[in-house]
């Protein structure tokens, strides 16, 4: 495989925005690249490594200091991720298979897509002249011209950054090392990229590594700084960090998380002290959305206005009024009419569209068709501006499961969750999808672990276990679980609640919530069934849910 066009896929990789990797992660990968392409591929070894690329000295023992291995597998995961997304068409995978770190080249094509590694290029780069090689001479015409063409569009394609109102910038200072020593050096470096590695998967926040210089106009300030310390004891390490409102100087939010030290332990001690750290910070309902959501400025400027409307939307799902709907609505179309490459706000624009759909009383087929057809187009405008936002999958997993293709749905959600496992808003939302497609045991369970990871979470996650309970035919703990719920203001709520109470034996409270329905959504009361089957997909689970809400009282249509 010709030099140039490796080195032009790794330019391609260094140049996207998609490539979640430190600035130390980028050096390593183009080390090891470019000692491959240069036929020095046998001098890719750890201490080689340590010392060229991170600045370690000659004494530095791979046995004893694990930085290597522990970026290694950083870089893997940025390289798996990349390819996910931007990278998905590009024609050369270069991965870095475990057990090592010499690179391999693969040519893809629509033919070879699953064929193994080709073989590094000459081991002699002195075969190639210093002079760029014709690539028709290299490839063949017509392969040549399909690569060339494909990284032109794809480098045309990242020159191109959005423009989107100011997000928060978390800048995440090194941690101090209160011991001294090299390990825990080693431990505290591990430590900082992955939890930067982790929080860069929440793609409405800018983590940064270091502060901007002085009269630097061209990058925002961080608004937030993460700071911590580790220390080490015989056999375990502790980290103590801290988030610090740099508007004021108060502390936001503090802990501490400890570790083995073991080389066999420390690398996945460290990556579950980044998500702890993560989710805490950075979720939906976290410690910087709480933060900014206090913030209230009586004429604010039309980016922190458009950032604002994001936070509303937050809000408005905390009770889910119609009301505040319509205002979220309305604030959103106006974010993306201002910033049209704002991903966010079209993902939150297409949820709102979403809830227009499903909570629609009395139904207006036309219009509940139309928001629906608003709602994919604006969850597909958000994936295509950023494929990695969350959100914007989030709201094409729904869209596509309100239109009925549950597969397309389930894949969606599946894939998001992949791209950022401490998302509790998506786990949540991609759980309740699985439980009511007919997969309750393993959508119940991701509903119950968002729960336990976002204790400020909204209500409906005790409504969605209220019926993970209801299926499992224990009746006392769906109970307990609705009654626990406090979005009593949702129609929907008080369907689960007369089907939940029915079932159970509850009478006097079934024949409260029958009433309430009677009196005060009589249009949903007519419609119970088609309420029923736009969200349950098995039509087992629809009949006994239906049979339920006969046993309230509810007439429902056979």
């Amino acid at each position: 495989m010709p030099l140039e066009v490796c080195r032009a896929q790794l330019g391609l990789i260094l140049d996207s925005a998609d490539f979640d990797a430190t600035s130390r992660e980028r050096r390593f990968l183009s080390h090891v690249v470019e000692e491959a392409l240069s036929g020095r591929g046998d001098r890719i070894k750890a201490y080689s490594i340590a010392v060229e690329v991170f600045g370690r000295g000659e004494a530095f023992d791979p046995q004893t200091d694990p930085i290597v291995r522990i970026e290694a597998g950083h870089l893997r995961r940025a390289l798996e991720r990349y390819y996910l997304t931007s990278g998905q068409t590009d024609p050369i995978l270069i991965t870095i298979p475990k057990g090592g770190y010499v690179p391999v080249f693969s040519l893809r094509s629509p033919s070879a897509l699953e064929a193994p590694p080709l073989p590094l290029v000459s081991e002699k780069p002195t075969a190639f002249p210093a002079r760029r090689m014709p690539l028709p001479l290299a490839l063949g015409g017509t392969v040549a011209l399909l690569v060339a063409a494909t990284l032109v569009l794809a480098w045309s394609w990242k020159s191109v950054r959005p423009i989107v109102p100011e997000t928060p910038h978390v800048l995440v200072e090194p941690f101090d090392d209160l011991t001294g020593t090299g390990a825990a050096t080693a431990i505290a470096n591990g430590l900082k990229q992955e939890i930067v590695s982790q929080l860069s998967k929440f793609k409405d926040i800018v983590v940064m590594e270091s502060a901007p210089k002085a009269g630097d106009a061209s990058i925002s300030m961080p608004r937030f700084v993460l700071a911590g310390s580790v220390g080490l004891s015989v056999d375990s390490f502790r980290l103590r960090v801290r988030l610090i409102n740099m508007v004021n100087g108060s502390v936001l939010w503090a802990d501490s998380y400890d570790g083995r030290i073991k080389v066999a332990d420390v690398v996945k001690a460290q990556a579950d002290v980044a998500r702890n750290v993560s989710t805490s910070l950075a979720q939906t309902y976290g410690v910087i959305f709480q933060a900014d959501a206090n913030v209230h400025l009586d004429n604010p400027p039309d980016d922190w206005a458009a950032y604002s409307c994001t936070l509303s939307f937050y809000a408005y799902r905390v009770d889910l009024k119609p009301e505040t709907r319509t205002s979220v609505r309305s604030c959103l179309e106006k974010a993306v009419a201002r910033f049209p490459k704002y991903a966010t706000a079209w993902a939150l624009l297409s949820l709102v569209y979403i809830d227009d759909h499903r909570f629609q009383f009395p139904v207006d087929r036309a219009f509940s068709a139309a928001a629906l057809e608003r709602a994919l187009a604006a969850a597909r405008q958000a994936v295509a501006l950023d494929p990695l936002n969350i959100r914007g999958r989030q709201a094409e997993m729904l869209a596509l499961y309100f239109n009925k293709e549950i597969d397309a749905s389930l894949r969606v959600g599946k894939q998001a969750l992949a791209m950022n496992p401490n998302d509790t808003e998506l786990m949540g939302e991609y759980g309740q999808r699985l439980a009511f497609a007919g997969e309750w045991h393993d959508g119940c369970a991701l509903v119950e672990e968002a729960r336990q990871k976002n204790p400020s979470a909204l209500g409906y996650y005790e409504v969605d276990l209220a019926l993970c309970s209801y299926f499992n035919r224990d009746y006392p703990q769906a109970a307990m679980w609705i009654k626990k719920s406090p979005v009593q203001s949702n129609p929907l709520y008080h369907m689960v609640a007369a089907a939940v109470l029915a079932e159970g034996g509850y009478k006097i409270e079934a024949d409260r919530e029958r009433e309430w329905l009677d009196n005060n959504q009589p249009d949903l009361v007519q419609n119970l069934r088609e309420a029923v089957s736009k969200r349950l997909t098995r039509s087992q689970d629809v009949e006994f849910f239906i049979g339920s809400l006969k046993k309230a009282g509810l007439a429902v249509a056979d």
